[in-house]
């Protein structure tokens, strides 16, 4: 037996002695950056998300969200470690929401669910179980809190009750009272975590955005992808060989598609499922030239794995010291949380495809199910469980892939199935084989709370309808993806609304100013680039289910019932999306306060209000708030490379004076992190008559300078 697994027994019984069933411990809360403070209960895991994420707290960023008291009362607080679990328990007031615990697909709301932060793929059940479940959670009140282990964790979200609780409900005769109910009052979570012990983190606010921003710059600080990520990607069928590829590009040209990088999906390697990590020469007979060509043709590629390796692959011997106990699909299992096999990987990698020019990574099935994924039971060399392995085996493959594009100091953008706390600053977006356009956008809503990205990725439809509105909602989304590696359908494959896709398509292109100065953000201040209405200010998660006419101008808040909102969202700092999913002709979309104006007119669309928009099959639903700045290039096919100037119209809405930071670098390489970026401040201010004007402060002297002309649009309808 392992001295390791010794000292874990021996750990285990003595804390077992110690408590004699329950082990109360007294917390002692350390700031270890401006409003982020930590605690330890017991004797934590030497293996856990943080450390396996590397992650390296942007404390300078933090300090500029300002000082906060913590924000629970100490001793509402409960830690207790008793035959190797951790039980937790932190307060809930009576009127609090709570959100996140990861990439849900159904629920914004998480007070009152039960659920099981596993890794897996999701597959239609909420109940914790799911491509990326961080255990964070944050709270209407302005604070988070996370919990940093590698295990599976059981969350009771404010769904069970103490008899010693101080706020117990008391007990209804269900005979008699119509009030009543199966579900009475809680007030507090409670988390169970099979360890020894555990390290706790409350991120403060004052505000649930300013705890998801500390949350975020403590790991690292969002991803900055290059600004090719956030053109339009088409992943092509299985089996195409590399000629199909050029031919399929070659059309997108010709047709006067946007495309900025094609996917090629298993049938590149010689052997998938498993998979051999190597070229297959019959479809690929010259890889280099291969991806020299694409390049050419202003076309990135990305190339799709999954973790198991084919024992014909050339790696397949020098891993044998370092795998698993059990195979998938015929593969071996290396274990990653090892620096060997990490480095066996990041070689094949290197020699035989990034030493190439491939620009990145779809890492695929690093999920679950568990019919073909490793059982719990499973061994590992490092000694790591089973269990931890695969809570964290998407970090691992994300972090060893990042590393290895950073060593050449060049950006990628990837796609992934599997993410956990702590990896904020990868350059990944989620993924699944599941296909509902509605879990996908509340999955989008989702994602702003924990630090992950995802896509709601368009693959094939049942009818025109239905294509033009996923195209719409992906256009508005992390990554631009039709994904046709089954269907092989293209943009342009339902001709009676091939002009509408078309737009959206450009759009996208159109808005890269924006959206790459949103992800700037997301690196440097720690807003997330999509996220829920409820971490919008001005927003309130309360709407009237109905409205009498004679009240339609009254506040749509006063005597409001709970509801969530799951179907739009904010993209950046001035835009709320509201997707229309197959069948819908009108749909309500709830303003914040503050007016707020059609992104396609500039006509005032309300304040503080429920609307109902009918918006055409060729429209998505966008609204712009009072005083927004959206920065818009020309329609370009491909992204600016690095030094490529482009021009740049600015379009303002609304009335009051506004300011916007229009974010700059080469686009391409880390060298913003040795301070070769700028940040341009636009500024729009009105004369005595209201008539605006805009200003864009000079390119600073040797940084990189990639606008053009700049002119102005301003959206004045009222």
């Amino acid at each position: 037996m392992k001295i390791s697994n010794i000292s874990k027994i021996l750990a285990c019984l003595l804390i077992s002695l110690y408590s004699q069933g329950a082990f109360s411990q007294s917390l002692t809360w350390t700031e270890v950056a401006p409003g982020v403070w930590k605690t330890i209960v017991g004797a934590p895991d030497a293996f856990d998300l943080f450390k396996v994420a590397e992650i390296q707290p942007n404390i300078e960023a933090i300090a500029k969200l300002g000082k906060t008291k913590f924000p629970l009362a100490t001793g509402d607080i409960a830690a207790e470690a008793a035959n190797c679990q951790v039980s937790l328990r932190f307060p809930l007031d009576k009127d609090e929401q709570i959100f996140g615990f990861g990439l849900n697909f159904q629920s914004v709301y998480q007070r009152g669910k039960i659920l099981q932060l596993h890794v897996d793929h999701y597959g239609g059940a909420d109940n914790g179980r799911t491509h990326a479940p961080v255990p964070f959670y944050v709270s209407d009140k302005g604070y988070g809190v996370f919990v940093n282990s590698a295990r599976y964790i059981k969350v009771w979200a404010g769904s069970a009750v103490r008899k010693d609780s101080p706020n117990a409900p008391a007990p209804r005769d269900r005979n008699t009272d119509k009030k009543w109910t199966s579900r009475p009052y809680s007030d507090a979570v409670e988390m169970q975590v099979p360890a020894e012990g555990v390290e706790i983190y409350v991120f403060g606010g004052p505000t649930a955005l300013d705890a998801v921003r500390r949350y975020n710059l403590y790991c690292g600080g969002g991803c900055l992808p290059p600004r090719w990520g956030l053109g339009f990607t088409q992943r092509v069928k299985t089996l195409y060989t590399a000629n199909d590829a050029v031919e399929e590009a070659k059309a997108f040209a010709e047709k006067g598609y946007p495309l900025d990088f094609i996917g090629l999906e298993p049938g590149w390697q010689s052997k998938a499922y498993p998979c051999t990590f190597e070229w297959d020469k019959t479809r690929y007979p010259d890889p280099a030239l291969f991806v020299k060509t694409m390049k050419n043709m202003g076309i990135r590629v990305n190339l799709w794995t999954n973790p198991y390796v084919s024992p014909e692959s050339p790696m397949y011997q020098a891993l044998q010291p370092y795998l698993g106990s059990h195979t998938v699909w015929g593969g071996v299992v290396p274990d990653y949380s090892m620096p060997e096999p990490q480095k066996i990987l990041t070689n094949q990698l290197f020699n035989d495809q990034v030493s190439l020019g491939v620009s990145g990574y779809k890492i695929d099935e690093c999920d679950g199910y568990d019919r073909y994924l490793w059982p719990d039971v499973a061994k590992f060399p490092s000694g790591n469980s089973a269990e931890q392995i695969r809570q964290t085996y998407g970090l691992m493959l994300q972090k060893i892939t990042s590393r290895l594009y950073r060593q050449q100091n060049t950006r990628t953008f990837g796609l992934v199935r599997a993410s956990n706390g702590g990896g904020a600053s990868f350059p990944y977006v989620i993924y699944d084989d599941y296909y509902s356009h509605e879990d996908f956008i509340t999955a989008l809503t989702n994602s702003g709370f924990c630090g992950v990205l995802w896509t709601p990725e368009v693959r094939s439809s049942k009818s025109s309808e239905e294509w033009l509105r996923r195209i719409q909602s992906v256009c508005f989304s992390p990554m631009a993806m039709v994904n046709a590696w089954s269907s092989g359908t293209k943009p342009w494959s339902f001709p009676d609304v091939e002009k509408d896709v078309k737009y959206y398509a450009m759009l996208r292109m159109q808005l890269m100013p924006y959206l790459y100065s949103e992800f700037a953000k997301y690196h440097y201040e720690g807003t997330p680039p999509f996220r829920a209405m409820n971490l919008e200010p001005g927003f309130t998660s309360k709407a009237k289910l109905e409205q009498k006419a004679e009240n339609l101008n009254e506040d749509p808040y006063s005597e409001a019932v709970l509801k969530e909102i799951k179907d739009q969202y904010m993209t950046g700092e001035y835009l709320l999306v509201a997707p229309m999913f197959k069948g819908q002709t009108t749909r309500d979309v709830i303003l914040p306060k503050g007016k707020w104006y059609d992104f396609y007119t500039g006509k005032y669309a309300g304040d503080g209000e429920i609307i109902k928009v009918t918006p055409g099959l060729g429209r998505i639903p966008v609204f712009v708030k009072d005083g927004g700045i959206i920065p818009m290039m020309q329609p370009m096919l491909h992204a600016p490379t690095a030094g490529q100037k482009y021009n740049l119209e600015i379009c303002y809405y609304g009335t009051k004076a506004a300011s916007y930071k229009l974010y700059d670098d080469d686009g391409e390489t880390f060298d913003y992190e040795k301070g070769m970026y700028s940040w341009r401040e636009i500024e729009i201010a009105s004369d005595a008559k209201g008539k605006p004007s805009g200003t864009i402060s000079k390119p600073e002297k040797a940084k990189p300078d990639n606008i053009g002309k700049v002119t102005w649009k301003f959206m004045l309808q009222q």
